[in-house]
């Protein structure tokens, strides 16, 4: 069994990131925050909380908004959105803007479900617990059943 020796040493992830695929990706990733600090820095408050920059590609930035009444609003506005975006430093050469309206759903949560243990069922988990020598299962068991007279209990105080 041979032992073959690398050529290359390890780099920096730096410099892995600067060179390859990802430094172009890199780039315009903080291009684009960047503008999104501008604008918001600039724009009247009601405004600027519903714009978001999309991207940047062939000279026109691509404005998101989250509602129809904001795309409106940023039609009008036109004129100084340009004039804004110009003012950051690498999109001087900026030919236009792409307005699209992308809603933002609310995450859904799931209705909750409670379950609820008989107490008959209780009763078989706390007579099953007596009879087990495992430490550890007769107190799992123990906690079950726990839940059958916490509803039980629950339920004599709501009446």
């Amino acid at each position: 069994m041979s032992i073959k020796v690398k050529r290359f040493r390890a780099q920096p992830m730096s410099r892995l990131l600067n060179i390859g695929r990802l430094a172009p990706l890199i780039d315009k990733a903080q291009l684009i925050e960047g503008v999104q600090q501008h604008l918001h820095q600039r724009l009247p408050a009601e405004l600027a909380e519903h714009v978001f920059v999309g991207g940047f590609h062939e000279g026109k930035l691509t404005l998101l908004t989250d509602r129809a009444v904001w795309l409106t609003r940023l039609r009008y506005e036109q004129r100084l959105l340009l004039e804004l975006v110009k003012q950051y430093p690498g999109l001087e050469s900026t030919t236009g803007l792409t307005l699209k309206v992308r809603p933002i759903r609310p995450a859904k949560t799931p209705m909750r479900q409670p379950r609820h243990l008989p107490a008959r069922a209780a009763d078989e988990l706390l007579s099953c617990a007596d009879t087990v020598k495992d430490p550890k299962l007769r107190d799992a068991l123990l906690r079950l059943a726990a839940h059958g007279r916490s509803n039980d209990s629950n339920k004599n105080n709501e009446y």
